[in-house]
């Protein structure tokens, strides 16, 4: 198995995505292409014990910066490493592309080179958030500022198929975040959307607000890209402070300071639990092909994560499931509309 790693793309790039790329070797066993100026690569790889493992480089002219918008590189950044890395998957010379650099990219390549799957016109990415009972799905999370209520549809769809395979639920909960937990509440797309939902064969449970993304009783939470990324960004914010304002604390007493060596392990615990690279990385669902889209801050060890993820949902045959789960959804929900002679219907 060979996975195509972006390793111009992140805030660390080469260094933490090299180092990532030998850990995962080491430990998960895969072959790993690091696609990216050849120079630079290499040195960074010669810093590492690589014997026994598969590492291999392709070179790439072209280095795509954060602020370089997706139009730019698909019309002048065609040789540049997220492309080429996603071109390698296209090409099946790998089952998997990986980055930690500009979304917007990682997303243009995705979808110019490997095409969306029948049925979907908007990819999206789905982050796996923690809960109080385990975790929860949110899509989407920063493809899709402006959507659709059919998009929405079409998110629910992908994230109930993604719960249902790589996390093992058999009849995942859906919600869709809002403003209420009543049908009338939200803007028009969300009121619609709901309607879409409430008439497909998810397993709906109706909104949810904002306050309960946290409490575990959704399995997947569906959203547009825009109000997804801004909760996903303050939820990372708000652990990060939190985590913050208890070392102040702690520090600040003696009896804090002391209470702190019994409830170490519990600290530990809950910061593993809510830090980012734990989770390694996002896959972007509806494009015909794995790609996982990670942090821009990215660790070496959430590159061996998002590694890791990369595996296993190749493993998972996700996109073949995909593909008829779509079809199937999709057409039983225009069955149930043609027959009902509401209007609205999915085109």
């Amino acid at each position: 198995m060979k996975i195509a790693l972006d390793a111009m793309g992140g805030d660390y790039a080469p260094a933490n995505i090299v180092e990532g790329a030998v850990l995962a070797a080491k430990e998960y066993g895969v072959e790993i292409i690091l696609v990216g100026e050849e120079g630079a690569v290499s040195a960074e790889l010669a810093k590492y014990k690589t014997e026994g493992v598969s590492i291999s480089i392709v070179h790439a002219s072209q280095v795509v910066d954060m602020h370089d918008s997706p139009s730019i590189v698909i019309r002048k950044k065609r040789d540049s490493s997220i492309w080429i890395a996603t071109k390698l998957v296209k090409d099946k010379e790998a089952v998997a592309v990986i980055s930690a650099g500009n979304t917007g990219a990682a997303m243009a390549a995705a979808f110019f080179v490997l095409g969306t799957i029948k049925g979907v016109e908007r990819p999206a990415i789905a982050a796996l958030l923690p809960t109080i009972s385990g975790t929860t799905i949110m899509i989407d999370v920063g493809a899709n500022v402006d959507c659709k209520a059919e998009h929405l549809f079409q998110f629910a769809i992908m994230g109930d198929i993604y719960a249902k395979y790589i996390y093992k639920k058999q009849n995942p909960k859906v919600g869709l975040l809002s403003i209420g937990a009543e049908a009338t509440k939200g803007n028009e797309v969300t009121k619609e959307a709901f309607q879409y939902l409430k008439g497909s064969q998810l397993n709906f449970i109706g909104n949810v607000e904002g306050r309960d993304v946290y409490q575990g009783n959704a399995d997947v939470i569906v959203c547009d890209g825009f109000i997804g990324n801004v909760a996903l960004k303050i939820s990372e914010g708000l652990a990060d402070a939190i985590g913050k304002m208890l070392k102040k604390e702690i520090a600040n007493t003696r009896f804090g300071r002391l209470g702190y060596m019994f409830l170490k392990p519990a600290f530990v615990n809950f910061r593993k639990r809510v830090d980012y690279s734990e989770y390694g990385g996002a896959p972007l669902l509806g494009v015909d092909g794995v790609s996982i889209i990670s942090h821009g801050r990215s660790s070496a060890k959430a590159i061996k994560n998002a590694i890791k993820v990369a595996k296993e949902f190749h493993e998972s045959r996700i996109i073949e499931h995909k593909q008829s789960d779509i079809a199937k959804s999709m057409n039983a929900y225009k069955e149930k509309e043609k027959k009902s002679g509401q209007k609205g219907a999915v085109k």
